[in-house]
């Protein structure tokens, strides 16, 4: 079965395979726009070229009774390129004249055919042919009205068509290069798109593995726990006395880390919405620390009166994790738990005289905490979570004489 990672990747590669299939679709459109566009703009500067030489022989040509080409022997377009040729088309039988200059080799019979199609044609006519050596010539014809009304006589003109040819297939490669770095460019485009637009459930889904995670992880311990003290209930029904308190905190505890857990759930899905009011901080803490149970530990609280804008009910949570987590992990081995808590300027600092945190760990950016002598887990997350859904930032560090230290910064309430 597939995970939805795996879905969420393949749903990746489909957006970004049909965002650059649509766009090679476009470009491809574009592309052969361009191209016969190019084409035609080829032909006709070269049909421009062989027109004015055709329209200018034509000019030149003397017709009465018997067709004379006298001056055209004598223009200079007879020495220069294009070439061309002066040919009966069906009605009218002379040798023709062929213009002085060669540029090409063309055969008699092709000049002589293609004055029959022009005066066939009664109209200019355009198109390609080959030379004697294979070269793709491009022809322009055009027919001589004689003195009966009658097109008996045409002129033909040739220009080697294998450079425009040449630069047509260049511009061919210029356009398909241009197309494949464009589709480049829009397949990343594409990916980076399709990466941002499943964002937000790529996130999510990350989100609900690390909660179910950190979840399994903080309540292992504890079921573990309560199942034993419940087996050992049932083995010696005189111990129960005993063990029934142990089973409560326990039961407690566990309350309390699913409560965490729906909490940090409802933060990352925006459904807990957050009600910011200016709030006594100090007031706060100080009542956060009188509800919670020492179990014997050393709690003391310094305060000076500071107001912040909050959610008094996030902020309390988030304290009461904070002082939770000191007290059962802030202690040395078989010593009480001793921890202050300064309130002052929008911050609220937690001290203990525990191990410490792992300053390798402490870099994590507070996603998953590991102290030397336990995980902080899911509560320091929460608490993470609350400060950073108020604008503030959550800092943890160690005292140089021992122990760890958080610190809770939130923004002043406005004055």
């Amino acid at each position: 079965m597939n995970s939805s990672t795996d879905r969420l990747r393949r749903l990746r590669l489909l957006l970004t395979a049909l965002f650059t299939a649509l766009n090679a679709v476009g470009l491809i459109v574009f592309a052969w726009l361009i191209l016969g566009a190019d084409a035609e703009h080829g032909e006709q500067r070269l049909d421009s070229e062989l027109r004015r030489v055709t329209s200018t022989v034509s000019r030149l040509l003397d017709y009465d009774g018997t067709l004379t080409t006298a001056r055209v022997s004598t223009d200079e377009l007879n020495s220069l390129c294009p070439q061309f040729a002066v040919m009966p088309g069906g009605l009218e039988q002379f040798d023709g004249h062929l213009s002085k200059r060669s540029c090409v080799p063309v055969a008699e019979g092709t000049y002589r055919t293609l004055a029959e199609e022009a005066s066939a044609a009664g109209r200019w006519i355009a198109g390609y042919t080959r030379a004697t050596d294979g070269r793709l010539l491009r022809f322009g014809a055009e027919p001589f009205r004689v003195s009966t009304g009658q097109f008996g006589v045409s002129v033909v003109a040739v220009s080697d068509a294998e450079p425009e040819l040449d630069r047509h297939n260049d511009m061919i490669l210029y356009v398909i290069g241009g197309c494949v770095l464009l589709l480049a460019a829009v397949g990343g485009a594409g990916w980076f798109l399709a990466g941002r637009a499943i964002r937000p459930a790529t996130a999510a889904l990350e989100q609900q593995e690390v909660l179910l995670a950190e979840t399994a992880h903080d309540l292992r311990t504890p079921v573990a726990a309560l199942r034993a003290l419940a087996e050992t209930a049932m083995r010696n029904p005189a111990e129960s006395p005993e063990l029934l308190p142990r089973t409560v905190r326990l039961a407690a505890r566990m309350g309390g880390i699913i409560d965490d857990l729906l909490v940090r759930a409802r933060l990352a899905a925006g459904v807990e919405v957050i009600s910011l009011q200016p709030v006594w901080l100090d007031q706060l803490v100080t009542t956060v620390v009188d509800e919670t149970p020492t179990e014997g530990a050393r709690v003391t609280v310094t305060t000076a009166p500071t107001r912040v804008n909050a959610d008094p009910a996030l902020v309390q949570r988030a304290v009461s994790n904070l002082l939770n987590n000191a007290l059962r992990y802030g202690r040395q081995p078989g010593a009480e738990a001793i921890v202050h808590i300064t309130v002052a300027g929008g911050r609220v600092t937690v001290a203990d005289h525990g191990p410490g945190i792992d300053p390798s760990v402490a870099e994590n950016n507070f996603d998953r905490f590991a102290s030397t002598g336990g995980s902080s887990g899911l509560g320091l997350s929460i608490v993470r979570w609350v400060a950073q859904s108020h604008g503030g930032v959550l800092r943890v560090y160690n005292a140089e004489e021992g122990g760890a230290i958080f610190e809770l910064a939130l923004p002043p309430a406005d004055s």
